[in-house]
C-alpha cells in the first residue's frame, strides 16, 4: 500500500461539480492499494498517517503529529500510485489490486484511521474526481508500507 500523504491547509473532493468531502487543517491522503497489500499494511500506514510528527509546534519546529494538531484526513483512492513505468512510455497498472478488493482494503484503512481519533472524509471510489489540495509547507511525503521502502523502517 502507497501513499501520497500532503500536509493542508484545506482540500476537498468534487464530482460532476458538486463537493462530496471537505477538510480544514491536516492532511490529504492519495493512497494505492496493490496486490498483495492486506490489513497489516492499511493498520501500519493508519497509525504511520495519525503518529507522524509533522505539524509545527509553538516554536515552527515539525514536532506534532495529525493527532496533537487536531487535523483532518481526506483520504482518496488513487490506483495509479501502484503503476510501473519502468518500461516504455506506457504505465502498466498489473500491480494495482482488483477494485473489489482496493475498495474493501481502502475502507479498512479509513476505519483504522478513524479508530485512532481522527476525522476521515472521503473521495467516492472510481469516480473521475477533482481533488483540490492547498498544500501547506509544501510538505508532502510518500508512505510505502513494504519493507525496506523507507517509511518502514523504524517500525
Amino acid at each position: 500500500m502507497k501513499i501520497v500523504l500532503q500536509r493542508v491547509k484545506e482540500a476537498r473532493v468534487d464530482v460532476e461539480g458538486k463537493t462530496v468531502s471537505r477538510i480544514g487543517r491536516g492532511v490529504c491522503l492519495l493512497v494505492g492499494v496493490e496486490k498483495g497489500d492486506g490489513e497489516s499494511d492499511a493498520e501500519f500506514l493508519a497509525k504511520k498517517t495519525v503518529g507522524l510528527r509533522i505539524f509545527p509546534d509553538a516554536e515552527g519546529k515539525m514536532n506534532l503529529s495529525l493527532a496533537d494538531a487536531g487535523g483532518e484526513v481526506l483520504a482518496v483512492s488513487q490506483f495509479t500510485l501502484a503503476a510501473s513505468v519502468r518500461k516504455g512510455r506506457r504505465p502498466s497498472f498489473d500491480g494495482a489490486e482488483e477494485p473489489g478488493r482496493a475498495a474493501e482494503l481502502f475502507g479498512y484503512f479509513v476505519g483504522a484511521v478513524e479508530a485512532l481519533g481522527v476525522t476521515v472524509e472521503t473521495g467516492v471510489f472510481q469516480a473521475l474526481m477533482d481533488v483540490h489540495i492547498l498544500n501547506d509547507g509544501p510538505v508532502t511525503f510518500i508512505l510505502d508500507s513494504k519493507p525496506g521502502s523507507g517509511s518502514r523502517d523504524g517500525r
